[in-house]
């Protein structure tokens, strides 16, 4: 199973719309503390749309409290790692949990420390500071999944048919 795991998020719109590509990726969402807003913001609730009611969530106090819970293969998503996110291995036995950190500074330096070697990077121009974190989760799932052949999910069109187009 794909995991994506949001380190101290701050901004809800980013929440919002992380948790539909969850739901549209069956990947389960987890969010450890603290967070910069509530999860009854209207703005997460508008851009998590009808999608919030099929999520698959947990919420921890802190990295240790996700830690105790969860085990796996880990990838964190930093500006500071040497290894592009492509070349990292998304396909084994284990689940595989894609962390990111907060919109401003990322996930906590002393997490980092512990895990370079398990930290990947999206490749950007020099001069660019950072990408939308719900765009980098989104790099970070398809990449994954595709690496597992978009395992359970559909490539055609499934809701008005996969002929639609050709038939309009």
């Amino acid at each position: 199973m794909n995991h994506i795991v949001l380190v101290h998020p701050a901004i809800p719109q980013n929440t919002g719309n992380i948790m539909r590509t969850c739901v549209a990726t069956h990947s389960k969402l987890h969010i450890i503390k603290p967070m910069g807003f509530s999860l009854d913001d209207k703005h997460m609730k508008r851009a998590g749309l009808d999608y919030i009611k099929d999520l698959d969530m947990q919420i921890y106090e802190n990295w240790e409290e996700f830690t105790s819970f969860n085990s796996g293969d880990y990838h964190f998503f930093t500006r500071y790692s040497k290894l592009c996110y492509s070349d990292q291995i998304y396909v084994s036995k284990h689940d595989q949990y894609l962390i990111f950190g907060h919109e401003h500074d990322g996930i906590p330096h002393d997490i980092l420390k512990d895990h370079l070697s398990e930290c990947v990077r999206i490749p950007m121009d020099g001069n660019a500071r950072s990408l939308n974190l719900s765009n980098c989760v989104a790099i970070g799932i398809y990449e994954a999944l595709r690496q597992q052949d978009f395992n359970h999910l559909s490539k055609v069109e499934v809701q008005k048919g996969e002929d639609f187009i050709y038939n309009e």
